[in-house]
């Protein structure tokens, strides 16, 4: 079940117990965005920072709402990270500094690379009245931090059914299947969808930690239920978890080796020092080159908030 060869396992009461020590579970917080979009946030949280590099986690819908009333996220700006867009449900445009435009679908993954700097915004478009979607940030490993801004669009999606569940590969490696997606630390992203009840083995790699969230449906991993108001997180260590996912559910499951480096998240910027994001912030106010512009946008920039006093470090 381990690296921890010298633990011996007599029964399946003790390995299920010794599995579990493993696990930890803590609920999500919700906000409410736009016309009845409510946000399910997993990371960060007070009781876990970062899984892996995966230092931010937002759960988005399914909602509903009349056309011209979706997501409208104006200009802002991001520093020292990738933003990750699983969509499910619904479609939005993605505009950006470096004059992308880009429509995601349904079964389709934006990934955007601020490293220096970048700028963008999120807008459903007029005739949308679905949203449902996973955005995800990712940051970026020390000798990355500051390199150029890209943005890559990425419209298919490797798909391997395995044990009554289609696993679509977000990011890295599973089951011998690996994702196009670009990213820059040893990661993994996995959207498990199970059409009809299903109990499977998943297999694990001991030197990652995870976590696993609901998109829809209910599930259990080991035992511990897994609803839409909760996350599950498992320490590295372990080779494979048992999953009960319920008829029409779809778990998403993110893991990777923990962060080299302590993080600074503020706003939508990562760093390592206050500095850094108090400069940033600053260049943001002043409308500094580093940022760019989306002229194709018609309305105002986001505002700054007020620095905090103190910051709590991610890792």
């Amino acid at each position: 079940m381990s690296n921890n060869s010298d633990i011996e396992l007599s029964n399946s009461d003790d390995c299920e117990k010794y599995v579990n020590q493993f696990i930890q579970e803590f609920p999500l917080r919700r906000a409410e965005i736009g016309q009845g979009t409510v946000i399910k946030r997993a990371l960060p949280s007070r009781h876990k920072r970062m899984i892996g590099a995966w230092c931010f986690l937002d759960h988005a819908g399914p909602a509903s709402f009349p056309q011209g009333d979706g997501l409208d996220v104006g200009p802002h700006p991001h520093i020292g990270l990738q933003t990750f867009t699983w969509m499910l449900q619904g479609t939005m445009m993605h505009n950006d500094s470096l004059g992308t435009q880009q429509l995601i679908r349904p079964k389709q993954v934006n990934l955007m690379t601020s490293g220096y700097g970048i700028s963008h915004t999120e807008v459903s478009p007029e005739s949308e009245t679905h949203m449902h979607a996973a955005q995800l940030w990712i940051a970026l490993p020390d000798d990355k931090i500051n390199m150029a801004p890209a943005f890559e669009y990425y419209p298919e999606l490797p798909v391997v059914h395995d044990q009554g569940i289609e696993f679509t590969v977000l990011v890295g490696e599973y089951l011998k299947t690996v994702s196009p997606v670009k990213v820059h630390s040893e990661l993994l992203g996995v959207d498990l969808y199970a059409a009809e009840s299903t109990s499977a083995r998943l297999a694990l790699n001991p030197k990652f930690e995870y976590g696993f969230m609901v998109l829809e449906g209910t599930a259990s991993i080991n035992g511990h239920e897994l609803t839409e108001d909760n996350m599950l997180i498992l320490e590295p260590g372990l080779e494979q978890v048992n999953a009960d996912i319920h008829a029409g559910s779809r778990i998403l499951l993110i893991g990777g080796e923990p962060f080299e480096s302590p993080i600074l998240l503020w706003w939508n910027l990562v760093g390592r020092t206050t500095e850094e994001l108090k400069i940033a912030r600053q260049q943001w106010i002043e409308g500094h080159e580093r940022f760019g512009s989306i002229p194709t946008y018609d309305g105002p920039r986001l505002e700054a908030p007020v620095f905090p006093d103190r910051m709590r470090a991610s890792r």
